[in-house]
């Protein structure tokens, strides 16, 4: 069966709704309004966690339900259900179609209809492995990780999984739909030395199947990578503070792309004219050789996506061309006020949200440089490897980032690792002052979700090893 076969039994089949009855409503709730769709969803989701050497938790949750929007101009109407019933549908066809009439503009027309690009498995991870073997992996990640190491004092694993079925209606009858599998895999250590505890973490994640994790070469590489840390941090010292030069690592360092810079790409906050980027879209705003891409079409990755959830094709889309702004990633309604193409950014967290332009895949492209080049021809800095949280004002492009793995620089030799460092600049400005690219792309292990007006989705980031000159970092110690 194709997806919307697929899709039919879920939603159809078992369900007290009736899918040409379903779809007259729709036709007739949205009747006058520039744009609009039916948003059925079903979400299946397990988590199991391991804390103290025991199975601390195990949760199961199944949700199901539909939104319906009618959009007139910059304006929304919208009414969800978290059930799948005529009755639910009709009530909420009542309220959208009170305000849904007297459209003020062209009706929109449907997204173009296609194939779903083959991204990502159709079938339940959740199914594919049985319980015991789930909670068997999780025992052996414990054992592992203490016997690796007589300084591990506390192990802590989990591991997360959903199946998420969509289809979407449209009121000229076309539908949409697709079915997107997600695992995830973390692990964090505690460990001791001479009464100093310090912790680590490593995860892992992606559209594909809990057997993955399976394979002992897989888990193994998050428990060794989570130690490293832990023991690494205990070797640490104060940060310096003061502006400096930065290198930041391949992977996921790209968050700060993706908050500095990404976040201000977006189409809502550009029609609204609140972004740093607003109206520059032609301009330069990074350096040269700065080439910034968001790619929902990336095999297995955490952030793809063979159709938004609007219907919309997901698409490579490039978004800062050789440090030239190149365009927004839009959904369609921004993009119709804009008077340009959807990108297939537009989405939502779940079926009692509405959607709105968001990142899927989002990476700076390679260079020419090697990493070990750029790192050499540091004279005083720091070389941030990995980040942890971070928040940026997207009005200022003004941005913090914390530093979770990182190292003093002297003279092009990597030093001692070094605790508290924080990034404090703009993005704007912090992209002009990259000075050496690398050619190491790589993206980050799976684990990204972002966050915005309330609503969170799973994204991916990732960059090459980069240099920055004069970045202010807020630390412990005087530079």
């Amino acid at each position: 069966m194709n997806l919307l076969e697929q899709t039919d039994q879920v939603f159809f089949a078992s369900t007290g709704l009736d899918r040409e009855q379903t779809t007259t409503v729709v036709a007739n709730s949205l009747s006058g309004a520039d744009d609009g769709d039916l948003f059925l969803e079903m979400r299946h989701a397990e988590m199991l966690s391991f804390d103290d050497g025991r199975l601390k938790t195990a949760t199961y949750d199944q949700s199901a339900g539909f939104g319906l929007r009618a959009v007139v101009g910059e304006a929304d109407a919208f009414a969800h259900a978290g059930e799948l019933s005529s009755a639910a549908l009709k009530r909420a066809a009542e309220t959208v179609s009170a305000v849904a009439s007297g459209h003020s503009g062209q009706i929109a027309l449907a997204p173009e209809a296609g194939r779903n690009q083959s991204l990502y498995s159709d079938s339940n991870p959740l199914n594919q492995t049985a319980f015991e073997d789930k909670v068997e992996l999780l025992q052996r990640i414990d054992s592992y990780a203490r016997d690796k190491d007589p300084r591990v004092k506390q192990v802590s694993a989990s591991i997360a999984g959903s199946w998420q079925a969509v289809q979407i209606i449209r009121p000229d009858g076309t539908r949409f739909a697709d079915i997107r599998p997600m695992v995830r895999l973390n692990v964090a250590v505690v460990a001791e030395k001479d009464g100093r505890m310090e912790s680590g973490s490593s995860g892992t994640g992606g559209r594909f199947m809990f057997d993955r994790y399976l394979n002992p070469d897989m888990w193994q590489a998050e428990v060794d990578e989570a130690l490293r840390i832990a023991l690494l941090n205990l070797e640490s010292v104060g940060a310096p503070a003061g502006e400096m030069e930065i290198v930041l690592g391949a992977g996921w360092p790209g968050v700060m792309l993706h908050e500095a810079v990404g976040h201000g790409l977006e189409g809502d906050f550009n029609r609204k004219g609140t972004s740093v980027f607003s109206g520059r879209v032609g301009e330069q705003v990074a350096a040269k050789g700065v080439t910034v891409v968001d790619d929902g079409t990336i095999k297995d990755r955490r952030g793809s996506i063979t159709i938004d959830d609007e219907g919309t094709q997901s698409a490579r889309n490039v978004l800062i061309e050789d440090g030239i702004l190149k365009g927004y990633m839009q959904d369609r309604q921004n993009a119709r006020l804009m008077g340009v193409d959807a990108t297939g950014n537009g989405r939502r967290e779940s079926y009692a949200h509405l959607p709105m332009p968001r990142m899927t895949n989002t990476f700076m492209e390679n260079g020419a440089c090697e990493a070990d080049e750029i790192v050499a021809s540091m004279k005083k800095g720091i070389y941030a490897v990995n980040f942890g949280g971070g928040q940026v004002d997207i009005t200022s492009g003004k941005f913090v980032f914390a530093a979770s793995e990182a190292y003093l620089v002297e003279n092009g030799k990597i030093g001692a690792p070094v605790k508290g460092a924080t990034l404090i600049g703009s993005g704007p400005d912090a992209m002009s002052k990259i000075t050496m690219i690398g050619n190491d792309l790589s993206l980050d292990r799976g684990v990204g979700t972002c966050g915005k007006a309330g609503q969170s989705v799973p994204v991916g980031v990732g960059q090459p090893t980069l240099k920055m000159g004069g970045i202010t970092v807020g630390g412990t110690e005087a530079a």
